[in-house]
């Protein structure tokens, strides 16, 4: 595990709540987005997010890996931000022990799906999971820890090595992808001019797997974009063969979209078709919208009115680079 000096703890200079009544009778739930300041003044969001598991709910943290985000995506709102800088592994560890430890909630799991492309900053990425996985550390399992990416060939080879080493086995992967082929995909996700969706599912097949474990496959739903059941169509084509679970979720609308939410009646029947052609599918929950704490919200619109600072570049691929 690799070792660092001890912090200076951020302070939480904004939090806010939303609460559901389960109707699972659990009671109330909370959603928890925090705000921890830098010394630059920048800042990142993350999120304790409730998970209703049969009997009992869990709780998830979502953390950022950056300020921003260099991946450009039309329906995130972190991509308006541009990327301002990239964490260090301490500071991605801090939103653990912030929600641990200030908020008063330790989380059971962990994803890196909040502010950020976690490829785009591995070396701190990877040496933040050893830690969160150490027994010296936040000693969360590997396979309670879940890092996203929009798709970098590279970058998932070398999340692969991870995996590939004693303890690591199950530290799990999810693959935005979010469109039926290349030219929706390009549209919506620049990413996809350097690694288009041929090379991205080369990379998915070659990754490391053990046990039985299913891929995630992240499918953000976006009205008018990618919804059509043509859509669903060649997705499920395109995955036929990958031990993967399709997670669809409803797009979230970041500040001035030019998409809305999608209806009930689109994700539903979306969902159904995929499963009518043997896709496991499973939808993500819709929590935490009315506070911009949800899938694709994070982001603070007063700061990406700054200027850029700390920009690093993404991990390439051979002969290829992102736009």
């Amino acid at each position: 595990m690799p070792a660092f000096a001890p912090f200076a703890v951020h302070p939480v200079v904004r939090e806010s709540r939303e609460t559901l009544e389960d109707r699972e009778g659990h009671g109330a739930i909370e959603t928890i987005k925090f705000v921890l300041q830098h010394e630059d003044g920048l800042e990142t969001e993350s999120v304790i997010i409730p998970m209703i598991r049969g009997d009992r709910v869990t709780t998830t943290l979502c953390v950022s890996s950056q300020v921003g985000c260099a991946m450009g995506c039309t329906f995130c709102e972190t991509a308006q931000m541009g990327l301002m800088k990239s964490l260090t592994a301490e500071q991605i560890v801090m939103q653990w022990w912030v929600s641990t430890h200030r908020i008063g909630v330790r989380p059971k799991n962990i994803v890196f799906m909040g502010m950020g492309e976690p490829t785009d900053n591995l070396d701190a990425v990877l040496a933040a999971v050893e830690i969160f996985a150490g027994h010296d550390g936040a000693h969360v399992p590997a396979t309670n820890i879940t890092i996203s990416t929009v798709g970098n060939p590279a970058g998932i080879a070398r999340i692969g090595a991870l995996v590939d080493r004693h303890g690591f086995h199950k530290l799990n992967l999810a693959v935005s992808l979010n469109a039926p082929n290349d030219a929706i995909r390009a549209s919506i996700m620049p990413v996809n001019r350097a690694w288009s969706m041929a090379a991205l599912r080369d990379a998915i097949v070659a990754f490391p797997k053990y046990g039985r474990g299913a891929m995630c496959i992240e499918y953000v739903l976006i009205p008018g974009v990618n919804d059509a059941p043509e859509h669903c169509d060649e997705v499920c084509a395109y995955l036929r063969g990958i031990r993967c679970s399709l997670n669809v979720i409803p797009y979230n609308p970041r500040r001035n979209s030019p998409w809305g939410a999608p209806t009930e009646a689109s994700v539903l029947a979306f969902m159904a078709r995929a499963i009518a052609q043997g896709q496991f599918t499973k939808r993500r929950g819709t929590k935490g919208r009315s506070q911009m704490a949800a899938c694709g919200q994070l982001g603070n619109e007063e700061i990406r009115k700054r200027k850029f600072v700390g920009v690093s570049l993404p991990i390439q691929s051979e002969g290829s680079r992102a736009s």
